[in-house]
């Protein structure tokens, strides 16, 4: 075996071929990260010229120590449970690690610890990759621990619904009731989907500005959005997709409806009063309270569309998602929405174009990304698993987080002023 730099194409070919294939091991990701300020280096093992393990490694230099701290993003591309293969790939990142003055190697392995179901429960007889933890550990990898919130660089625990060899019917039949509801609802409503443009971005980034502001998060300036946009749109890698209410469609079909409601009340009236439909008195009486009661529901309906019209014109932008493609899934990877018009919940017909877009062109999942692992009634955060979990799935709790040490004493250093800056950013 021989440790090796790989070339770009050679880590290219062996990616995407590679079971463990994600997004974030990627030459694209590579040049994103790139414009962010980290440099980068493919490295591999091959055996009789043979590529058989490699990562994409990001390297960047910790100001106050003038030493450096290397990231394999959701890396490497190795058979884990395969220790002489791990063993001999770690002794080697050590050295060039060491080589090039990192004081650490970070490394959140793209696989699953322990399988589990839509309920977050563990699946009994399951799969898992309890050797695979075993074998880092082994190997002196030091775990973050098995955590439940998102306070890792990469969610350890996401919600996925499988469209491998499914159809729409059949996913959608797999989902919850009130979700279908919701989706359909917003089908009657006018409410569309439709990719944006480059041009377009700043309407995502408010969007996500908005966004933050209400979750407390700091976003992305627009310019990672364009860098993004550039790297990863043209082969297909990236879309954004937005929400959108047509206001004038609706208003039309709202119009239709409140004369459908018209009409049945002037011909039961008519029928009634001329003795061609005898009916009941009472069920009379109540069939046309009724019917006069959904056609005043539908005037105030229109009464408060118009007033959208008046102050937004014809197409209302109500969210929108950035999506990440690549490998054999569909990731929704950051998105949001207006929360002034949140009533709308376009969240749910977003997601499902997202979903949709993954089982018509033959990926193996739908990822929603990010949940916790906390599924307690308690847990402040848990509507975002129970959104998720409305579409039909199920929990991936992934292995966690590592760190390789290269140097002991600036790791300490490196975490102790870590901890510090966290802790006066937190009192800012």
């Amino acid at each position: 075996m021989e440790f090796v730099e790989l070339s770009q194409k050679e880590f290219d070919i062996f990616e995407k071929k590679h079971p463990l294939s994600n997004f974030n091991q990627t030459s694209k990701w590579a040049e994103l990260k790139k414009t962010n300020g980290w440099e980068h280096y493919f490295l591999g093992i091959k055996e009789k010229n043979k590529v058989v393990a490699a990562t994409l490694l990001l390297t960047k230099k910790i100001p106050i120590f003038s030493k450096k701290m290397c990231y394999a993003p959701h890396g490497f591309l190795i058979d884990y449970d395969n220790f002489k293969l791990l063993e001999f790939f770690t002794k080697n990142l050590k050295t060039f690690a060491k080589k090039i003055g990192a004081i650490f190697i970070k490394v959140d392995p793209y696989i699953e610890y322990q399988e589990r179901n839509l309920d977050g429960d563990i699946v009994e007889d399951g799969k898992n990759n309890k050797k695979a933890f075993e074998n880092l550990i082994q190997l002196g990898y030091q775990h973050f621990g098995f955590n439940t919130m998102q306070d890792t660089l990469q969610p350890r625990w996401i919600f996925v619904t499988e469209t491998q060899n499914k159809t729409v019917e059949e996913v959608m039949n797999g989902m919850d009731s009130k979700t279908r509801q919701i989706i359909r609802k917003n089908e009657r409503e006018c409410i569309k989907v439709r990719e944006i443009s480059y041009e377009e971005l700043e309407k995502f980034k408010d969007i996500m500005q908005h966004t933050g502001d209400r979750r407390n998060f700091i976003d992305r300036p627009l310019t990672y959005y364009q860098n993004m946009y550039k790297i990863l749109n043209p082969s297909g890698e990236l879309k954004v997709l937005v929400a959108e209410l047509d206001i004038s469609a609706l208003l039309k079909k709202l119009e239709e409806e409140k004369e459908e409601y018209q009409k049945e009340y002037e011909d039961r009236k008519y029928k009634h009063d001329e003795g061609i439909n005898k009916m009941n008195e009472n069920k009379y009486q109540m069939k046309q309270k009724e019917t006069e009661k959904n056609r005043n529901r539908v005037e105030k309906k229109i009464e408060e569309i118009e007033k959208l019209k008046q102050e937004n014109g014809d197409i209302l932008l109500l969210g929108g998602i950035l999506f990440l493609i690549h490998g054999k899934e569909v990731v929704s990877l950051v998105g949001g929405s207006y929360d002034k018009f949140m009533e709308f919940q376009s969240a749910y017909t977003v997601h499902w174009a997202g979903c949709k877009y993954a089982i018509e062109n033959g990926y193996d999942r739908y990822n929603f990304y990010g949940i916790t692992g906390d599924f307690s009634k308690e847990n402040p955060l848990l509507g975002l698993y129970l959104f998720k979990r409305g579409f039909g799935g199920r929990v991936v709790e992934l292995i966690g987080e590592f760190d390789l040490v290269i140097n002991k004493f600036w790791y300490f250093a490196y975490n102790i002023s870590f901890q510090l800056y966290h802790t006066i950013k937190n009192l800012k």
